[in-house]
């Protein structure tokens, strides 16, 4: 693995390239996500040996720093990023995007079409695409109040009820009330901070995005989108079957969950070598 650093004029951008250099006309895998930085991607990278991957820490995440006198995580301005992270090693590229880093990609697809060969879209969280996006935003507003009143273990408790809960958030949901965070084997102590990129108000502009069906049609990148098959009727794979519904196009199933392209950095292990398979046979779908 080779670490450099895209130099902006308002941000350092880190990201990593894993393998060879591409053979002719082969693209670059690139790997984004929101707010997991690149090394989340490494499992999947180890799985690729022969193909050039580059994944890289999103401006203010991981190892990137930031110098615009902002904390919140647009998709207009990672999209920018990746647009000139592109530039720099070379498109089009082939670009697999996870959560957040899917609203990201879908945003760049928009703005600068020809940047992109192959999106494969992973369960973007797109809130406006749900038919109870009202109740959607509600119980994502209860877990934001979760976090400010009572810190980072009830708060994340409350986004593990939240993103678990199968199918339209009913009554039931709300009924139930935030669950106690011990039962996760999370802290039950506030120490204060409310800064976590996921729980905080930065993470609102990435769940706001309603993307352009017709400027993603007009594009000559071939838009996938991709849902885990073991994450069921939950949230990101009901707005994930939306947004496909829109765009007249169904969604392709990976093995796993939300992270199923990731080993066990993060406590919940997917499983990297069939998702590499998987994405490679979708890739070279043409």
């Amino acid at each position: 693995m080779d670490t450099r650093t895209l130099h902006l004029d308002d941000a350092d951008i880190v990201y990593d390239v894993h393998g060879p250099d591409p053979a002719p006309g082969e693209p670059t895998l690139l790997a984004i996500g929101q707010p997991m930085d690149a090394s989340g991607f490494r499992a999947l990278a180890a799985q690729l040996p022969d193909r050039r991957v580059v994944a890289y820490d999103p401006r203010g995440l991981g190892r990137s720093t930031r110098r615009d006198g902002r904390t919140d995580n647009d998709p207009h301005v990672q999209a920018a990023d990746v647009h000139a992270l592109i530039g720099a090693i070379g498109g089009p590229v082939d670009l697999l995007a996870s959560s957040g880093g899917a609203v990201t990609a879908l945003t760049l697809v928009e703005a600068h079409p020809d940047d992109v060969r192959v999106l494969v879209a992973h369960e973007p969280p797109l809130i406006g695409e749900l038919p109870d996006s009202g109740a959607a935003w509600r119980a994502w507003r209860d877990v934001r109040e979760v976090y400010d009143t009572k810190g980072w273990g009830a708060g994340m408790a409350a986004f593990i009820s939240y993103t678990s809960w199968s199918g339209p958030f009913t009554e039931e949901y709300f009924a139930a009330g935030p669950p106690d965070p011990a039962a996760f084997g999370l802290p039950t102590d506030d120490d204060g901070s409310r800064d976590d990129p996921l729980l905080s108000d930065r993470s609102a502009a990435v769940l706001r995005v309603v993307p352009d069906a017709g400027a993603l049609a007009a594009a000559p990148t071939r838009v996938v989108l991709a849902v885990g098959e073991e994450t069921g009727d939950t949230c990101t794979a009901r707005t994930t079957r939306a947004l496909a519904a829109r765009l007249g196009q169904d969604v392709v199933v990976f093995p796993s969950h939300h992270g199923g392209f990731a080993g066990d950095e993060f406590g919940y292990p997917g499983k990297p070598a069939e998702f590499a398979a998987r994405l490679v046979e979708v890739l070279d779908q043409g």
